[in-house]
């Protein structure tokens, strides 16, 4: 399987990274091809132009190139920090200026856009890793999970990627070593149960 792994933190040496690392080792281990991008380390314009906007628009070859690629991916895997309830910016972007009509979702004939949207994307399985420094009770109680609302529903489920899971790791800034690599553990088993090894892996 080709699988899209897409992080979106600036620091490098954080958890985040390290999600990432274990995600691709246990797809690579697996036998699937990876696709990663490390938007901030790739320097990727989140900033949206009206031109890109209308479907069928002509697309720089950065961003045209990451439309194949999602287009293309049987699996997709999104890591991020909680930041007041959203992606980092830079992933907002990601989302703007990728997850467009004509490649992510699309509109039954004769419609405009004022009706409910076709998902085009062929991807069997979407997994998203959050890390926050918010406990997983107030997270859930006072703010609502605003992320599990974004990443189910309003991206993955409006696109067809009807299997999904998300799992937020923390408190991070309190973790020990020890709790870490028991996060890593099971950021691997996760990989390994919606994307399982290929024939021969």
């Amino acid at each position: 399987m080709k699988i899209s792994v897409i992080l979106a933190h600036p620091q490098e040496g954080s958890f985040n990274h390290a999600i990432a690392r274990a995600a691709v080792e246990r797809l690579t281990a697996s036998g699937h091809t990876v696709v990663m991008h490390d938007l901030y380390q790739e320097g990727f314009d989140p900033l949206l132009p009206g031109e890109e906007i209308p479907k069928g628009a002509s697309l720089p070859p950065m961003i045209a190139g990451h439309c194949a690629e999602i287009t293309q991916a049987d699996g997709i895997i999104i890591i991020h920090p909680n930041w007041w309830g959203m992606p980092p910016a830079i992933l907002k972007g990601w989302v703007d200026r990728v997850i467009r009509p004509g490649v992510a979702y699309g509109f039954v004939a004769g419609d405009s856009g004022e009706g409910v949207p076709v998902g085009l994307l062929n991807a069997r399985a979407a997994l998203v890793f959050n890390t926050s420094n918010t406990e997983a009770v107030r997270e859930r109680t006072v703010f609502g999970d605003p992320l599990e609302t974004i990443w189910k529903n309003c991206i993955f489920d409006l696109c067809g990627v009807k299997r999904f899971a998300r799992r937020m790791f923390g408190v991070v800034v309190t973790s020990t070593e020890q709790k870490r690599a028991e996060w890593l553990h099971e950021v691997a088993a996760c990989v390994s149960a919606y994307f399982p090894p290929e024939d021969g892996a």
